[in-house]
């Protein structure tokens, strides 16, 4: 099925090269038409298998449906002879599924339109999961989705807008929709041209940030509507869909007692305004506005290029509007740590995600507790609810594996011949699906200068970021694959 999905994504972007003329139709379609008979066929053939899916079938599935996604989504590169090696199709094509961000293209406007198309119909596909879209067709030939879903976003917050698991993963895919078309029509009246606006949404609600300009969104520096446009989208991106529902049905009430929405309303405000006082005092943005002049002023410019880059990091969205790490050591640093933290559960962000933090924050409040009154019993709250044991260990874990991972994602890094800077910002970007990153791989480079064995690490760290670490690591565990 995931075949199938993927050759109809390919078809529509064989009619952007009609449209455009850019003269590889012929390639584009053969691979979708191929796409599409492989994967009916092995629907055909299984189509009486056993249909009881469990937890386990679950994580093996999700993995497993990502690779064939990342594998077969290479073909419109390789055919086309956009990307020249086969460690840079694995590479370009897991940045987009997972919708990380980082490139290794150094040209992206000469290549064809059909092409660039592509790569953010890639970010599409992958930013609400192709799984999730799966789970709402699954139920129509008898199989239930509910191991598929957990799977593919195990996250702490167990909040859904409808009790079956298809419904809600097609309310999800409204909205998804939705926030697209609207997006991509308020960029058009802003200025964008409509090929730019669709690729620049489809980017944008993934929280990906592959662009159709080479500048990413610096190109359009002198329209500040166009980047405003951006930062909204961003936001809503990094927001948990299901307040986005919530708000959609009128129950705004419902948001502004979320305390995780709280908190990543006034961890961006905050942020925004220190990055904005930085820029202005210290920074000389006409040096990062060189082809483009700054239309309202510094301060004006500043609050901008510092709101979209706070919100572009935190949402893992990878768009830039100018090498912020030549902002000064102060702003490079502090946009390496706001790579750590992530958007809300329940987006489509990567990274660690506002919830966690809230949660080991608390439980590290809750332990002075403890250790001053230890028979006594306090419990951690969350929106007025009790969190579990289970979960506050699950969230431990998971942060102690996220920084094991990154630790051990820098070294290998700096193994290859990475420079320290570099090292760990490849790795802190690629395991949070950040994006850019820093040193000789900023936001004004790319990862193309990374030797053929970090092109697949990073990759892997991507892969396993996206999906939240556990879901694949698991089965690299002996007892996975054990019957008890």
């Amino acid at each position: 099925m995931l075949l199938v999905f993927n050759g109809g994504a390919m078809i529509i972007s064989s009619f952007v090269s009609v449209l455009f003329d850019d003269g590889v139709l012929k390639e584009i379609a053969f691979g979708a038409i191929s796409l599409i008979i492989i994967g009916a066929l092995i629907m055909t053939f299984s189509k009486n298998n056993i249909r009881q899916i469990n937890k386990r079938d679950g994580y093996v599935i999700v993995t497993i449906g990502w690779l064939t996604m990342v594998f077969s989504g290479m073909l419109p590169y390789y055919l086309t002879g956009s990307i020249n090696s086969f460690s840079n199709l694995f590479f370009e094509t897991m940045s987009g599924y997972t919708t990380t961000g980082s490139t290794i293209l150094n040209d992206i406007e000469a290549l064809p339109k059909s092409i660039i198309f592509w790569r953010s119909m890639t970010h599409w596909l992958g930013g609400m999961g192709i799984i999730v879209l799966a789970i709402a067709i699954l139920p129509l030939l008898g199989i239930g989705g509910m191991q598929l879903f957990s799977a593919e976003a195990p996250g702490i917050n167990n909040d859904k807008i409808h009790p079956r698991i298809s419904d809600t993963a097609k309310r999800l895919w409204f909205i998804y929709v939705g926030l697209t078309f609207l997006e991509t029509l308020l960029l058009k009246i802003a200025g964008m041209s409509f090929f730019d606006a669709i690729n620049t949404s489809m980017s944008n609600i993934a929280s990906g940030g592959f662009s159709s300009r080479n500048e990413s969104i610096g190109y359009w520096n002198d329209i500040p509507l166009i980047q405003y446009i951006i930062i909204l989208f961003m936001f809503l991106a990094g927001t948990n869909f299901v307040l986005i529902y919530f708000g959609i049905t009128g129950k705004i009430k419902k948001i502004i007692q979320d305390t995780e929405f709280k908190w990543y309303l006034t961890l961006i405000s905050s942020f925004a305004i220190m990055a904005t006082i930085t820029l202005y005092f210290y920074v000389d943005l006409s040096l990062t506005d060189v082809n483009h002049p700054q239309v309202y002023g510094k301060f004006e410019s500043s609050l901008r290029h510092a709101l979209f880059q706070v919100v572009a990091i935190i949402t893992t969205t990878g768009f830039v509007t100018g090498d912020f790490i030549s902002w000064g050591p102060f702003l490079t640093m502090f946009f390496f740590g706001i790579m750590f933290l992530g958007g809300s559960s329940g987006s489509t962000s990567g990274g660690v995600k506002i919830l966690r933090h809230l949660i080991l924050i608390k439980n590290g409040f809750l332990e002075f507790k403890r250790s001053l009154h230890p028979n006594a019993i306090f419990p951690l709250r969350h929106n007025n609810s009790v969190v579990e044991k289970p979960i506050i260990i699950h969230v431990l874990a998971f942060f102690i594996l996220y920084l094991i991972l990154f630790i051990v994602g820098a070294g290998v890094l700096s193994l290859l011949g990475l420079d320290f800077v570099s090292a760990i910002g490849g790795a802190a970007s690629s395991i949070g699906n950040v994006g850019p990153a820093l040193g000789e791989l900023g936001p004004i480079s790319n990862f193309d200068s990374l030797p053929e064995l970090g092109k697949y690490w990073c990759s892997f760290l991507m892969l396993i970021g996206r999906l939240e670490l556990f879901t694949v690591l698991i089965l690299f565990t002996p007892f996975f694959w054990r019957d008890r």
